[in-house]
């Protein structure tokens, strides 16, 4: 199981990004797929997750209402749009697995199995 995040980079406060998690050795469609993120000098924290058959998401309350994850089946690819983005969104973002989980059991809060390089968003003036 091998996960490769990208779509980082330097954004202005209200900007938008969008992360993609591609994977290699597996279907994604198979697992939950979450996003966690770790700031410097900081714990990680869930971001957000999918379910697979009913694509049910979930939500920290931090980037709830900004933040929408997505599949594309097709491309093996899940996404995770981010809008309005703020100072306090700067972190490495991680997209990652804990197969046999399809529901995103734990939430937002993993637990986490697999994860593979993450992807640097900064989000400064």
């Amino acid at each position: 199981v091998q996960l490769q995040a990208s779509g980082g980079g330097l954004v202005q406060p209200g900007g938008s990004l969008r992360l993609s998690c591609a994977a290699s050795g597996f279907i994604l469609d198979y697992y939950a797929i979450s996003w966690f993120r770790q700031a410097p000098g900081k714990e990680r924290e869930g971001v957000s997750c999918i379910s697979t058959r009913d694509a049910r998401t979930y939500y920290a309350d931090s980037v709830k209402g900004r933040f929408t994850i997505s599949r594309d089946n097709a491309k093996n690819t899940v996404y995770l749009q981010m809008n309005s983005l703020k100072p306090e969104d700067t972190a490495v973002y991680y997209c990652a697995t804990d197969p046999p989980d399809t529901y995103c059991s734990g939430g937002v809060h993993g637990p986490w199995s697999f994860w593979g390089q993450g992807t640097l968003v900064t989000v400064s003036s």
